[in-house]
């Protein structure tokens, strides 16, 4: 009995549970590239500093680059001293 217990309080348990989702896209870098299709699979990648890089990368790759939406720069930093 108390088998069938933990066996369904672990049934329960595991029903409950969603999977976990990564964050898709890198605050830290302002483009990301789209690639799409069964041969290289769906993913995004966002590794790029500019348009440009990214598209020289997916020359002749089923792919695109987008700028990304959750892009936050670093603040820039003052050289002035305190007061």
């Amino acid at each position: 009995m108390r088998l069938l217990g933990a066996l369904l309080l672990s049934l329960g348990a595991l029903c409950m549970a969603t999977p976990a989702s990564a964050q898709m896209y890198d605050p830290r870098y302002p483009v990301c590239m789209h690639v799409y299709g069964e041969l290289l699979g769906e993913r995004m990648d966002c590794i790029f500093t500019s348009l440009q890089q990214c598209q020289a990368s997916i020359a002749g790759n089923p792919a695109t680059c987008l700028v990304n939406p959750f892009y936050a720069p670093r603040p820039v930093r003052s050289n002035r001293p305190g007061r």
